[in-house]
């Protein structure tokens, strides 16, 4: 896809460095940062009045070119040769963003406090984008670590493939290995053990194998490592991204056209990984 890399700015201070990681990925995948800032309607503003804050220079929403400016400023200095749009854009940011989202490579925002781990809803704009992005979304969040692997969350077969390409690409961009996690699904325990449980792990690496042909041709520089964590899916995933660069799960569209909450695997991600995020739908 050629459509740009879209980016929240709402102006605070831990948005700046949303900002530039956005501008790096615009960078890496050779196309065109939009910096888009959402706002509420004016006070006394009619209807279907749709102001010019880029032009006012008094109001509620006069700040807007200069945060916006600002946001430019450190977009340009993490990556100066990224063609940079922006704009303001009437009504609630994670509208705005789903909207901006139809036509972008990438959709990027902070983690702003996310909220709702295990419930149906979740108040936070990643969570609320979550359920109505289109393509891609990268939640800047944690503490990465810029020498550390890139994280492939394997807890499907149907939720592999996007997210195995997205996260090929990006171990190849920034020189560093892809670890596969294969995590374990309580709900499908199997009643056997032993050789039989074995065995079943076995075939369930060859199927891994063959699901990353593809994408390992056409990254041949990149080192794939695979891990199997023992004990629960949660506590695996939140340690797993204690020392990585990023961590890649992918989301089944069902959840998005059913307007249903992301599973359980999703939510830790979204909720308490220590890394950045990238959900990829598949």
């Amino acid at each position: 896809m050629s459509g740009p890399v879209v980016v929240g700015v709402d102006g605070s201070p831990s948005n700046l460095a949303v900002v530039e990681v956005a501008a790096r990925e615009a960078e890496r995948l050779g196309v065109g940062l939009e910096l888009t800032q959402a706002v509420g309607w004016p006070s006394g503003a009619g209807r279907f009045a749709i102001p010019s804050w880029e032009a006012a220079g008094t109001g509620g929403h006069a700040s807007t070119s200069g945060v916006l400016a600002e946001a430019e400023r450190h977009a340009r200095g993490a990556a100066r040769r990224v063609r940079i749009s922006r704009g303001v854009l009437v009504g609630e940011p994670g509208t705005v963003l789903g909207g901006e989202s139809r036509a972008a490579s990438l959709t990027v925002v902070g983690s702003d406090g996310a909220r709702g781990h295990g419930s149906r809803r979740d108040g936070s704009l990643a969570g609320r984008l979550s359920a109505c992005v289109s393509g891609p979304l990268l939640v800047v969040r944690g503490r990465p670590n810029p020498v550390g692997a890139v994280l492939l969350v394997v807890h499907g077969a149907s939720t592999l493939r996007g997210a195995a390409e997205f996260a090929f690409a990006e171990a190849s961009a920034h020189g560093v290995d892809l670890v596969a996690v294969r995590l374990r699904n309580a709900s499908a325990a199997r009643p056997y053990g032993g050789s039989a449980q074995a065995t079943a792990e076995d075939e369930e690496d060859l199927a891994l194998a063959e699901e990353l042909s593809e994408p390992r041709e056409r990254y041949p520089d990149v080192t794939v490592r695979c891990r199997r964590p023992r004990g629960g899916a949660r506590r695996a995933l939140v340690e797993a991204s204690a020392d990585s660069r990023l961590l890649v799960v992918g989301v089944r569209d069902r959840f998005r056209f059913a307007r249903l909450p992301l599973d359980p695997v999703c939510q830790t991600a979204l909720h308490e990984a220590d890394c950045p995020v990238a959900l990829v739908r598949c």
